[in-house]
């Protein structure tokens, strides 16, 4: 790329500043976003989950905090230490919390998502900084310091184009998964708890028993394993770190695993699984119900023993599954999960609180026709789940090709 691109520190092409430290006590149900920590996804795209806002009319004086499209955000203390975040047109109206740095690139010098993307890629081998004994943190002029590669700012604005459209590309697969996904939970409403459409003749619900799940399957609980079997390579294993609120693993918390298993640690992509532990106090893990996802091909996945997976009825597992899915993803479990935790630093969810759980049992003819209906939603998430992956994979390996003309460092 030349010499046309200079190593300068992120202050000559970029501004960063903190958050404020909003007191709880304004926080209103409408008003302003104040994006927190916990915004950030691992993505690094911003979500509005347990979002808190502040009155308009408060607003005003905290003018220094409003964020812009584009703007860069890194999280520099605390147990999400290093998160980077890009904050889009959608996100906004906006106010940045504390214990965040946005970088906001300097108009007619640098392009914001180049910012972005040189910022993310410098920033990668500069998390040995962090001090501080209670709280990790890192400190606010070796960031300013950060060496990161910049071009002439017509090639800064091809690389974030390029690089961009990769990411609204995997952005946007991910918001049409979401409405499959809500289009595939309105499905099951429709057909087994408000019944629409199976109100008349031999398909009458009013003759559908209540039975527990017991009578439909048994849970498994995963490994107990050893530290020293994690690896780098070995066989996948799902974690607690895999689930969140939604019906996806988040394949991140995937761990590999080298140690000693059984066969019944085991379970196969499309199997579902419960989480049977949660330390985030706020029960909103557990009991949290997932498929197991396409791990790079893998026959066979391990699962750990804060982890139940569901075994059927022999020869109903194919039937069943599906049912039985969207059954522990109701509101009524998640409120029955909820109350049978246990636990008062890790709570944990006794099988009990699964197989005894009552619903309306269809007969099977019509389980197998809502598999029918609802399958081809869940394949199309699947395949959007892999091209999100491979673009991931493109975007990744393109990054530092395309910042080759300077070394980031830290500054001597």
């Amino acid at each position: 790329m030349g010499s046309e691109w200079r190593e300068v520190a992120l202050s000559e092409v970029a501004d960063l500043t903190g958050g404020y430290a909003f007191k709880s006590r304004d926080y209103a149900s409408s008003g302003r976003f104040v994006l927190r920590t916990l915004n950030i996804s691992d993505d690094g795209s911003i979500t509005r989950d347990d979002a808190v806002y502040l009155p308009e009319a408060l607003c005003p004086q905290y003018e220094r905090f409003v964020l812009q499209a584009d703007d860069t955000l890194f999280v520099m203390v605390g147990a999400t230490l290093g998160k980077v975040g890009l904050v889009q047109s959608k996100d906004l109206p906006a106010l940045l919390n504390q214990n965040m740095w946005r970088i906001r690139a300097r108009p007619g010098v640098a392009d914001p998502r180049f910012i972005h993307y040189a910022f993310r890629h410098a920033v990668q081998g500069s998390l040995g900084w962090a001090s501080g004994s209670a709280r990790e943190f890192v400190r606010r002029d070796d960031y300013r310091n950060l060496l990161i590669p910049v071009p002439p700012l017509a090639q800064q604005i091809a690389i974030g184009e390029m690089l961009g459209a990769l990411d609204d590309k995997i952005e946007l697969n991910r918001r049409m998964s979401q409405t499959l996904e809500s289009m595939a939970r309105a499905l099951f409403k429709s057909w087994f708890v408000d019944f629409d459409h199976l109100k008349d003749g031999a398909l009458d619900p009013a003759g559908w028993e209540d039975r527990p799940l017991a009578d439909i399957l048994t849970l498994e609980k995963g490994l107990s394993y050893k530290g020293a079997g994690l690896s780098d390579y070995g066989v996948p294993m799902v974690t607690l770190g895999c689930f969140a609120r939604g019906d996806q693993l988040i394949e991140d918390g995937i761990k590999h695993y080298v140690g000693d298993y059984r066969d019944r640690h085991t379970v196969r992509p499309g199997d579902l699984l419960i989480a049977n532990t949660d330390i985030t106090q706020r029960r909103e893990v557990l009991g949290s119900p997932a498929l197991v996802p396409d791990v790079n091909g893998a026959d066979a996945v391990l699962f750990t023993h804060h982890v139940f997976a569901a075994r059927f009825v022999p020869g109903k597992d194919q039937v069943w599954r599906l049912f039985a899915y969207y059954a522990l993803l109701q509101e009524g479990f998640r409120e029955r999960a909820r109350g049978f935790a246990t636990g008062t630093t890790v709570l944990a969810l006794p099988p009990a609180a699964v197989l005894n759980y009552s619903v309306p049992m269809p007969p099977e003819p019509i389980v197998k026709a809502f598999n029918g209906a609802v399958l081809p939603l869940l394949q199309r998430r699947w395949q959007m789940a892999s091209e999100c992956r491979a673009l991931v994979t493109v975007r990744d390996a393109l990054l530092p090709v395309l910042l080759s003309g300077a070394r980031p460092g830290r500054p001597t």
